[in-house]
Parts: structure tokens; sequence; C-alpha cells
């Protein structure tokens, strides 16, 4: 290897180790923060139980499905 992509390498292993640290130091921004508002704004929040009872319905109907299948595969001998 080359002195110089030595040197390449140790910068990028050092930026690598450095920056988390150094972005973790910083102060905030004269102690503000960015603030939004996030009340009611995706109309989604409602009651979601005919989904959960939707869904345990579809998994009854497929365990009965799958239980009352009609397997008479007797084992035939030679």
């Amino acid at each position: 290897m080359h002195p110089i992509s030595r040197a390449a390498v140790a910068l990028t292993i050092a930026s690598i180790a450095i920056a988390p640290v150094a972005a973790s130091a910083a102060p905030a921004f004269d102690g503000t923060r960015a603030l939004s508002a996030t009340s009611d704004t995706n109309k989604l929040e409602g009651n979601s139980s005919w989904l959960i009872g939707l869904l345990g319905l579809l998994a009854g109907v497929a365990a009965i499905i799958i239980v009352a299948s009609n397997d008479d595969d007797a084992p035939v001998s030679p």
C-alpha cells in the first residue's frame, strides 16, 4: 500500500469514529427545537377493533377449513 492510501484509510476510519461523537456533543441551536403540530394531522386515529375482529374471523375460518379438509389418503402397500 502506498503511504497516501494508508493515510486515506486512516482518515476515513477516524472520521467514521469521530463523527457520531462530535454530533452528540454539539449543542442544540440556541437551545430551541423545531416543533411541529402533530394533533389530528392524519385523521387515522379511530376505533380499529373491527379490523382485529375481521382478522380473528378470517383466522378462524382458515383453521376450520384446514381441520375439516378431506384427507382420505390411506396408505397403500404394494
